[in-house]
């Protein structure tokens, strides 16, 4: 997949910077629990913690690809790295005041820091290497984004929850210094993971710093160097789609927590393992996903795992018990493949427009904060199981999607040569 030792080495590196991004976003299923206790929070309020991390990418993907075009690929991923350090570091202030907007703006900050990230290194992957291997070299590096997954709420349910939730009457049957006590305790749970969060991604800016990577000049296709990239069809109906899956993967692991504990009954630190479970499930889809494409064109996969994750939904929404659990947790493994796949599908044959079509496609990571508010009004106005005919929803435009490219999947993207 790769051709020289120079680019070897660049893909490794890049690689961890899939784990880094990852575990940050995958600490939000913890966050939201931990924070709706902490800052007495309705599922809707809650929500905000996702909309703060998406926001981000809305806001920031295309300065991130104009800063690149005119700094490189390095630089990009330098500048993201020193803001989700700072994000970082900004959660024991957040935590010592207890205020859930300072929450709420060092989550923007971390996340504007993984938009840089995310615009630079998933393309710089696709395009170090061999083209017709892009889509598979994408899923193994996004793999490590899995391994992250998986370890995030693992770690973050230790460190993080404290497996002690009040109901409403024992919040009212403490004193006024006890309950804050209480809360105190909650919130400072956090601090010590985020400052050292904050200090890893410090020493990898510096060892990033002093390396070189091979910045790649993407060459201009002559078939599409011509006109806006808003005339790329391929490209928009792909964003579309991503904007669709982001929205539906947040949902699922946001409120994967919440929906053990009402539908299942399982206390939080458990209902936290199943959620690391589900998403080491995730993660092996991802190296599964991998291997299929040596043998399953990419967009032919895509379109039998949306089918697969509807049917699970639905189950999710239907059942009762852990039998509805299991269906969220099949679900995060056929999951996997779907971001890099729509990612390195959608840019496919861009050659110099390669910056600006990533840019939109991370632009479009904004559903993560649009999906999770809708689907916590839906749980408050109905339940939980209800909410989750939201992400259900979001697999029939991932499904169209790949429908259409499964010609040029056929024709551009096998890798099984």
């Amino acid at each position: 997949m790769i051709q020289t030792n120079k680019q070897q080495f660049a893909f490794v590196l890049i690689t961890s910077l899939f784990f880094l991004w990852g575990f940050a976003l995958n600490l939000n299923p913890i966050l939201i629990p931990h924070l709706k206790k902490a800052c007495q929070l309705t599922d809707s309020q809650s929500a905000l913690i996702d909309s703060a991390s998406y926001i981000a990418y809305f806001l920031l993907a295309i300065p991130a690809g104009k800063f690149m075009q005119k700094y490189g690929y390095k630089g990009g991923i330098i500048v993201g790295l020193l803001l989700f350090a700072a994000g970082a570091f900004l959660f024991y202030p957040a935590a010592v005041s207890r205020q859930y907007g300072f929450f709420l703006f060092a989550i923007f900050v971390i996340a504007s820091g993984l938009t840089f990230l995310e615009t630079a290194a998933n393309p710089y992957i696709t395009i170090l290497g061999n083209p017709a291997t892009a889509t598979q070299r994408l899923n193994f590096a996004q793999s490590f984004n899995g391994l992250a997954a998986f370890m995030a709420p693992l770690l973050g349910g230790i460190f993080i929850l404290s497996g002690k939730t009040l109901s409403k009457a024992q919040e009212k049957a403490m004193s006024l210094p006890e309950l804050n006590d209480y809360l105190d305790h909650e919130a400072s749970s956090v601090r010590l993971p985020f400052i050292l969060i904050g200090i890893v991604v410090s020493l990898i800016v510096i060892l990033l710093w002093k390396t070189r990577l091979p910045d790649i000049k993407e060459q201009d296709n002559e078939l599409i160097k011509e006109g806006s990239i808003l005339k790329e069809k391929n490209l928009l109906i792909g964003v579309m789609a991503q904007f669709f899956y982001v929205g539906a993967q947040v949902c699922v692991s946001s409120f994967f927590i919440r929906f053990s504990e009402r539908v299942a009954g399982i206390e939080e630190k458990s209902a936290a393992y199943f959620l690391s479970g589900a998403l080491l499930g995730f993660m092996i889809g991802r190296f599964v996903g991998t291997a299929l494409m040596r043998f399953v064109r990419p967009a032919k996969l895509l379109a039998l795992y949306s089918v697969f994750n509807i049917l699970l939904l639905s189950t999710a929404a239907l059942a009762t018990g852990k039998t509805a659990v299991y269906a969220l947790i099949g679900v995060e493994f056929f999951m996997s493949i779907m971001f890099p796949t729509i990612f390195s599908l959608a840019i496919l044959g861009l050659g110099g427009k390669t910056k600006q079509g990533s840019s939109l496609l991370i632009m479009s990571i904004v559903s993560g904060a649009i999906f999770p508010v809708i689907m916590g009004a839906v749980s408050d106005a109905s339940n939980i199981q209800t909410a989750y005919l939201v992400p259900a929803s979001c697999f029939t435009v991932i499904f169209y999607f790949a429908i259409k490219n499964l010609n040029a999947g056929k024709t551009t993207l096998s890798t099984s040569h």
